[in-house]
């Protein structure tokens, strides 16, 4: 394999991304990352774990020990866009970072509208009645699992951009 980017600048699957197989969600953060995984039939998401950034090295020890470990064929990023469907600086962050990641461990990344979802994880945790502490917690990573779960149910994932929402 080269050094080169896997990583597609669209939103749709890449024909990198494995048929079959896990892969995970990644939702972006400098700080925090959440991550979620599917099964290997992709049928279900489920959140794995928040990961606090500790550097360039650390971060890619940490990011292809969790491929090897979880079989990881592949990532989605999400991609936070404006309603509009336009991009925003985090957009450009999050395909850097995807760019980065799909280098480090050596598979295929594919962007996905992340809309809302972190709003969408904070409902939930309200609604369960968690500390401000326990949401904090999970915030990430059910956001991972939200943004995974509309890869996976999305028949429009093969668009090349984001739509917009108004």
């Amino acid at each position: 394999m080269t050094d080169e980017p896997l990583a597609n600048s669209s939103q749709h699957v890449p024909p990198s991304l494995p048929a079959e197989g896990r892969i995970a969600g990644v939702d972006f953060g400098t700080v925090r990352i959440g991550v979620a995984v599917c099964d290997p039939e992709r049928r279900f998401a489920s959140p794995l774990e928040n990961y606090a950034r500790r550097g360039e090295r650390q971060d890619a020890e940490y990011f292809q020990r969790l491929a090897d470990l979880e079989r990881i064929v592949g990532w989605v990023v999400g991609l936070p866009v404006h309603g509009h469907g336009g991009e925003s600086q985090k957009s450009q962050e999050a395909r850097r970072f995807g760019e980065w990641l799909a280098r480090t461990t050596r598979r295929p990344v594919a962007y996905f509208d992340e809309r809302y979802t972190t709003v969408q994880a904070d409902e939930f945790l309200d609604q369960a009645k968690f500390t401000r502490r326990q949401k904090q917690e999970r915030r990430d990573k059910l956001a991972a699992q939200i943004l995974l779960t509309a890869f996976l149910e999305s028949p429009h994932r093969v668009n090349s951009q984001p739509e917009s929402l108004e």
